[in-house]
């Protein structure tokens, strides 16, 4: 399974991005997606997951009610919906795949990667 993410960028603080991530290859093999990201000197932590099947989402607290990740069956797409942009939010945003059909945030569960785009948020 490949995972290619787009959507990535510079904005302002207040303001809105959205990501994609295209999903190919044995993409029947895929249950669960999600978003992940990565700040300077941090960790790796779960931002959003979905489960292709019945829609099942998980949202981190440090971004409820501020993002939202939704998918596109037909397209084998996951996208993530950033509005209200904060500076902490800054950092390279993973896609990721399993193919286990539970919901779960650890990213040490997920079986594939995407290359990571990167999103600053300028005060």
């Amino acid at each position: 399974v490949q995972l290619a993410e787009s959507g990535g960028g510079l904005v302002q603080a207040g303001g809105s991005l959205r990501l994609s991530c295209a999903a190919s290859g044995r993409t029947f093999s895929v249950n669960v997606m999600g978003w992940f990201r990565q700040a300077p000197g941090e960790e790796r932590k779960f931002v959003a997951v979905t489960r292709w099947n019945d829609g099942t989402t998980i949202v981190a607290n440090s971004v409820k009610g501020r993002f939202t990740i939704s998918r596109d069956n037909t397209k084998n797409t996951v996208y993530l919906q950033m509005n209200s942009l904060r500076s902490e939010d800054t950092g390279v945003y993973y896609c990721a795949a399993k193919g286990s059909i539970a919901v779960l945030t650890a990213p040490d569960l997920y079986h594939y990667w995407g290359q990571g785009t990167q999103v600053t948020v300028s005060t």
